[in-house]
């Protein structure tokens, strides 16, 4: 049996929670994601895999930080050092967005590693483990930059070449398995959008319209054995009930809170390397392992009338196991009642969390009165009739208020035009011609 660990979306430089570390002098969050890789690369030494699979997304930007660097060389060196062989697929997020920039990986391509191998463009990459061959079909994550180059594709929209781009990919992926030694097994590895994956998280706000999508029957050829892919953070086999299996191991530590009721971790796969007499491959299989991760807590909290909100809140907090947690707390105000949440009780309460995401009050929606259209060439009568009729008024006080309006507005107006004298004044108010002076 060949046996290789299949891990992707480590994404280092994930700091949206958490604090720094007073220790170490580096965030908290990132310290997670270390610990969560630290963990799989252990756990492969002390099973002396044949193979270690990265299907991409080491960091959280193709420009990490020389920490962020540090991180991932030291946990791949620990690898290469018991030689273990490592595959790493270029993602989306290795990837620069300006055209002839280096991804974030390429540098490893220039260290005289030996068993390190960085894919950045399809390619078959054929393994001699300790327990036999195997090889790889390696896709990296399907870029543009090259293709807006090219003069044909100058006048093209961002759909045509996307779907431009998920017809040349999967055409590749054909290409390259026709060239495969049917007597060895073979693994497809790719950081990619297959249509039926389940987003998680941040991942519902990406654009999906500009994501190259292939349908499972494109990625579950009978050459391969097993399909490995990284992209979407949710661990999930896309053909459940076909062969091969294709498996997105998903991200080894939770991005956002979106993501805190998923379990995290990575896939062990093994590999039976002989053939039958029939010279059909013998069946793959696949474990799920659960990483240790930083637990994401929502407490969502309903406010009772005539309770201490503030109380309220704290004896929800105690139903939890908040210690060395990530906390959001939601609370909803009673309708018409005013928020007299004391913030700083509930921050203390909850001092034994790492880091306290955020409080948010949610009050219902007020419905806004109907505003009444009015325009400047309206007269005063016409103006409060539009203006009354927003207002749950009886049409004799109605009556009444716009005949009491306008002898106020006659007396001011007389009032202000001390071009009239005051006998002239007297027979316009009595008149109510008085309407039509300017104020």
């Amino acid at each position: 049996m060949i046996k290789f660990f299949h891990t992707a979306d480590i994404h280092l430089g994930m700091e949206n929670y958490g604090k720094v570390d007073s220790k170490t002098g580096i965030h908290s969050r990132l310290l997670d994601f270390k610990d969560s890789l630290a963990d799989i690369v252990d756990k492969a030494i002390a099973d002396k895999i044949d193979f270690f699979l990265f299907c991409g997304d080491a960091y959280k930007t193709a420009f990490p930080t020389p920490t962020q660097q540090k991180i991932f060389m030291t946990e791949l060196l620990r690898l290469q050092k018991v030689n273990i062989p490592i595959i790493s697929i270029v993602g989306n997020h290795d990837n620069p967005l300006s055209f002839g920039k280096s991804n974030s990986l390429e540098v490893l391509d220039y260290l005289p590693l030996p068993g390190l191998h960085v894919v950045s463009k399809p390619e078959i990459i054929k393994l001699e483990t300790k327990n036999g061959p195997i090889q790889v079909v390696g896709i990296p994550w399907p870029t543009r930059n090259n293709l807006i180059t090219q003069k044909k594709f100058h006048l093209k929209s961002s759909k045509e070449i996307t779907e431009y781009l998920s017809k040349a990919v999967y055409e590749i992926i054909l290409n390259l398995s026709e060239k495969l030694d049917k007597n060895i097994p073979a693994i497809l590895a790719g950081h990619l959008t297959v249509s039926t994956g389940i987003f998680s998280g941040s991942e519902k706000c990406a654009v999906f319209g500009n994501d190259p999508v292939f349908l499972p029957s494109q990625l579950a050829l009978n050459c391969f054995d097993y399909v490995a892919l990284g992209h979407l953070h949710r661990f999930q086999n896309l053909n459940p009930k076909g062969y091969p299996a294709v498996v997105y191991s998903g991200s080894i530590e939770r991005v956002d809170f979106g993501e805190r009721k998923e379990e995290k971790g990575f896939c062990s796969v093994s590999v039976d390397n002989q053939i039958d007499n029939s010279g059909d491959k013998k069946r793959c299989s696949f474990e799920f392992i659960k990483t240790k991760t930083r637990p994401m807590i929502q407490i969502e909290v309903y406010l009772k009338d005539g309770c201490d909100q503030t109380e309220q809140i704290l004896d929800e907090i105690k139903k939890y196991d908040i210690k060395d947690a990530i906390v959001k707390i939601i609370y909803h105000v009673p309708d018409g009642k005013k928020d007299h949440v004391d913030l700083q009780e509930v921050q203390q309460a909850c001092d034994g969390a790492i880091s306290i995401a955020s409080i948010i009050p949610v009050r219902p929606n007020i419905t806004r009165e109907l505003r009444a259209v009015l325009s400047v060439d309206m007269d005063l009568n016409t103006l409060l009739e539009k203006y009354i009729e927003t207002k749950d008024i009886e049409k004799k006080q109605k009556d009444s208020l716009i005949k009491k309006a306008g002898e106020l507005y006659n007396e001011l107006a007389l009032e202000q035009d001390d071009n009239l004298s005051s006998d002239e004044k007297q027979i316009l108010f009595k008149t109510g011609e008085a309407k039509e002076l300017s104020i």
